[in-house]
Formats: C-alpha cells, structure tokens, sequence
C-alpha cells in the first residue's frame, strides 16, 4: 500500500465496503458521541467521515488530535445505516472505522477557523493566508480559477493561437499607470520595470511575422487598490492578431469570454455574442454615467435639458444657461413613492451633491398627475412631456441632475444602479456583455491645459494622420473595452503600425521624437520594416474568475493577494534591504520627513 493514500477522501462509495484503505488528510471536525469518535477527514478533493471506538488499538491517539491536525488512518470501509446516510456529500454512504493512526503534522491553536465559513478580519485571514486557503469556499474559488485559465487555453489553441512568453523584466513604459522599477546591479544609477502590460512586446511579435499570438501574462502596476483591482500585480489573457480590423478582435475574443461564462457560470444566462451591443464611450457616459455599464439594468438616463430652458424651477434654468452644462433623467420604474424619492435624494447627498430632483406620477382619482417639488415648479405641460419622453406612467418616478455631465455623471451612474437594484429591475442571474467603443484618444489636464493620452497611446486614430491634424479632443481611436455586469473585463486597440502616425500622436501628448525614439525605440524602428496592420486585446482573468465565483472583492479569488495598503501580510513584503544589498545597487535610502 502507499506510504500515505490509497484512495482520496472523495473517492469512497458502497462498492469499497469490506476493503482495507489507507486515507490522508486534515481533521476538519470531531465529534464524540457517547465514546465513539466521529473524524470528518479533509483532503483537497473532498470528506470521508471516520469514526473509532474504545475497541480500536488507536482509539487512544485518536482521542489526541484536534482541528487542522494531519494525519494517516488505516481503516475497514463500513457502510453507514440507512438512517445515518448524508446524501450531501459523495462519500455519505460509508465510513470508516479506523484501525491505526499517525501523525503527520499536528497543529497549534487555530488564529481562524477553518471548518465553517465564520467571518474573521482580512488582517487575519492575509496574515495566515495558508490556513484561510485551506476555507472550502477558497478551495473552490482557487479551483474555478484554474479551470478557467486551463479552459481559455485551449480556447485558443483551438483558434490557432500559440503561446509565447515576453520577458518579465524590461523597460518602462507609459501604460496609465506607476511602474515597479528595478534596480540594477550591473548598471549603476539605471533601471528595469517591470511590465504594466506585455504591449510593445506583442506588437513585436507581430512585426516578426507571427500571426497570433497570446499567453496568460503577468502585469505589474503600482496602482491605488480597488474592491475589483489588486494594487501590485494581475493576469490577463493577452492575445494579438495580424492583418486584423476591430471586427475581428470581437469575433475571435467573443466567443471565447462567451464560452467561458458559459462553462463555469453555474447556469446563469449568457447573452450570445451576437448579441453584444456595440456603444460608444460617448454615448455611455450620457446612457450609464459609466464606460463600464452594467446592462443587466434596463435603465437608460436621457438628456431632458429642454424641458428646464425658461422653466420655473430657477437652479435647473440658470444651470442651462452656462456653456457645457446639461440636465439629466434617470427614469426609475414602479418608483412612484415619496419614501423612495426621498431616500434616492439621501443617497446623493451622501455623494457629495446637494440632491437630486425628482418627479412622480400618481393617479388620485382625475387622471395621471406629476407630484414631487419639481413638478410644482415647472407644472403639468413640461411633466408631462418629460413623462412622455421618458416612457413613464402612474407609479414611476425619474430623478434629475443638472450641471456639466463632468461633476455629476460618476454619482448619476451609481443611482441608476441603486435604483435598478432597489426595484428589483437588474437581473441578477444573467451575464451582460456590451463593447464600448470609440474611445477618446487624448484628454485635457483641467488645471494646466495639457494635452495627454487619455487611453492605450499606441492605438491607431481614426483617420490616421488626418484626423491628428484637428482637435486633439475631438480624436477617437481605434480602442475598446469589453464591459460586463458593471465591470471592464477586456481592453484592447488597433495599433498605430505607422512611424510617422506615432511620431505625431505622441508629439501632441508633448513627447518630443527623441524621447519617442529613446523610450520606444524598438517599436518604433521595428515600423519602418514592414509592419503589418496589427490588434488585439487583452482579458482581465482575475476579474472574469470574480464575477463567475459570485465574489464582491478581487482578494476572494487571488491565491496570495496583497492588502489594501499593498502589503503582504504574511510574506511582510515590503521589507527593508540590508545595507550591504543597498551598497551592491549603488542605492541609498532616503528618510520621510
């Protein structure tokens, strides 16, 4: 027999009954029940129950171990009565009884627990994250996640993809956010990053005459942290394609991002590809106060400028009369009532705003009419055709924000959530994808006036050359992002392949041709031997694997994330260097005032 196992603690059944088996694993729960001691045994793959009584030579160790304990049994397979059959688990139609013991590792006091899904402060579960993996719900967020990188994989292989890897130490390079630098020994006083993103390198590739090209990269970003983004490092399914238009890069990705979430979304619906909107970045930020909307939610805000022109209701009017400025409607559904009109207002109070208007229709007997303070300052014939362009009636409501689309569209994006949520409008058991499109290439720093990227700066613009000899704001590029349930799960471009295209794109973003050649210097003379036209994207993995694992923190289905301050915890990383590792790079450390 095997030092340790013959079989798992998944693999047991009624035809194993009779049969000598070897077990290993943890002690996830005991039990004593009148002298005979109930073991739940633990494995990766799943729970055999184990039991012993004074009758056994090993009843006395038995009675030693405690939780989280590791050990080896020997027992006789038995099967459970009828009555004690626990249909929940594979092997709750037998037990067994154990007839020796040893300990392969025993355990101290538990600073968590892992039997249960108690709740425990992130500091504890960081600091003893091998203890909180051992969680089920862990074991199984870290296996979906597996499975998924497996199947994508094979996705692609399967559409004539192969995988190549790019180097993880290399130069930086402006990708919108910090770089992790890296010192070097052999070059005093110089630098390596490491790689936001595999982007130049990929473009390369492309340029070396291979066709398609993916791999399951690490990207490393000094970025604040978000419940959906980790502060230091990620991966993505990073693909590129030759002789390619947008088109393409949608066809080809689609149905791969498709078929994952049909694979492991645990039955939810999937909204065929063909069936994936196409909207552009302008147009959602007017629709969903969001490049990232979630569709799931039918709500769609309009523009109702016109009916506030010359109104009655003063703070509306005057608003509209300073350029840029605008007032929007989230139309809201069955949320007719003052109770609920108020606590929409509370929310963008606490937003920061000073509140939203809003509007509802009820009927007291005479027909439809608009209540709410708006209503009384604007009166019937402007509610009315409000009412008529939103598509409300009796029982709904709209909410109003007013001001330049700027200041207010981050908080106009969270009420249409909260209000689709509330009222029950969102779907929860759907998967609903849209491409954002047409994305800016450039945005102006408020304060200085600077013109800088505003996306992927090595995107082709929309009319090449002509089209950088305009308005610097007024340029679109060939960029997308994919969106899915409120959250950005796939960015990518047409790449600018032409050396006098880049020069120019990146001259207006005030990147002089000699900083162009030192920072991009092969790319940019790679493009003068025959470049072909070139696209792809790039797909967040950590990010698709919480939406399919149900997670509302990207921490969830990481294996060893960092904390909210961007350390970690059990490894204490950041750590000082030794003063000797300092003298070897040529560093010394500067003290914080």
């Amino acid at each position: 027999m095997h030092a340790y196992r013959s079989h798992t603690c998944a693999d047991l059944t009624k035809a194993n009954v009779g049969e000598t088996v070897r077990l290993s694993g943890w002690v996830n729960r005991i039990r004593d029940h009148g002298g005979i001691l109930f073991i739940d045994l633990r494995d990766h793959y799943g729970i055999t129950q184990v039991l012993c009584d004074p009758d056994s030579a090993a009843f006395a160790d038995v009675e030693k171990v405690r939780s989280e304990w590791c050990i080896r049994i020997d027992g006789e397979v038995k099967a459970r009565d009828p009555e004690l059959v626990n249909p929940k688990l594979p092997t709750g139609e037998v037990e067994v009884f154990v007839r020796e013991i040893e300990v392969l590792g025993a355990s101290n006091e538990l600073p968590l627990m892992v039997f249960g899904e108690q709740e425990y402060p992130e500091e504890t579960r960081l600091r003893y994250r091998y203890l909180d993996l051992r969680r089920e719900s862990m074991q199984r967020n870290m296996t979906l996640r597996s499975d998924v990188v497996a199947s994508i994989r094979r996705r692609m292989w399967d559409n004539n993809f192969r995988e190549f890897q790019t180097p993880i130490i290399t130069a930086s390079s402006p990708e919108g956010a910090r770089d992790f630098l890296v010192p070097s020994r052999l070059h005093p006083g110089k630098f390596y990053a490491l790689p936001q993103a595999p982007q130049q390198f990929k473009q390369l590739i492309m340029v070396s005459g291979y066709d398609k090209y993916f791999q399951i990269a690490p990207c490393f970003r000094d970025e604040d942290p978000r419940a959906d983004r980790s502060p230091t490092d990620f991966y993505q399914l990073d693909m590129e394609m030759s002789f390619v238009e947008q088109q393409d890069v949608f066809d080809t990705i689609s149905p791969v991002i498709a078929g994952i979430f049909e694979e492991f979304g645990g039955g939810r619906k999937v909204d065929a590809p063909g069936e994936w909107p196409q909207i552009s970045y302008r147009d959602a930020a007017k629709w969903y106060g969001t490049d990232k909307p979630d569709l799931r939610n039918p709500i769609k805000m309009q523009d109702c400028s016109e009916h506030f022109r010359g109104s009655g209701f003063a703070i509306f009017a005057k608003l509209l009369e300073q350029e840029g400025t605008e007032v929007r409607a989230i139309p809201a559904p069955t949320g007719g009532s003052r109770k609920f009109c108020d606590r929409m207002n509370a929310f963008a109070q606490k937003e920061g705003l000073p509140g939203m208007g809003y509007i509802f229709w009820r009927d007291q007997g005479e027909g439809i009419e608009a209540a709410g303070p708006l209503a009384k300052n604007i009166g019937p014939e402007r509610t009315e055709a409000i009412r008529q362009q939103l598509g409300l009636d009796v029982g709904d409501a709209a909410f109003f924000l007013g001001g330049k689309p700027s200041s207010f569209e981050r908080v106009a994006g969270k009420a249409r959530d909260v209000i689709g949520a509330e009222l029950g409008l969102t779907e929860t058991d759907r998967f609903a994808f849209a491409w954002i499109v047409d994305f800016p290439i450039y945005e102006k720093d408020d304060e200085t006036g600077d013109i800088d990227f505003e996306h992927n700066p090595f995107s082709m613009p929309q009319g090449g050359m002509d089209a950088l000899n305009g308005d610097p704001l007024d340029v679109r590029g060939y960029q997308y992002d994919l969106a899915c349930n409120g959250y950005e799960l796939v960015s990518g471009a047409i790449r600018n392949h032409k050396p006098e295209i880049m020069l120019k794109a990146f001259e207006i973003a005030g990147y002089g041709e000699d900083e162009v050649k030192s920072r991009f210097g092969a790319l940019y003379q790679a493009f003068h031997y025959g470049a072909p036209p070139h696209g792809g994207c790039a797909a967040g993995i950590d990010r698709i694997v919480m939406l399919l694992a149900d997670e509302q923190n990207i921490r969830e289905v990481i294996m060893f994330p960092m904390n909210q301050r961007a350390e970690d915890l059990m490894m204490q990383a950041p750590s000082v260097p030794a003063s000797d590792q300092l003298m070897e790079l040529s560093l010394r450390v500067i003290p914080q005032e």
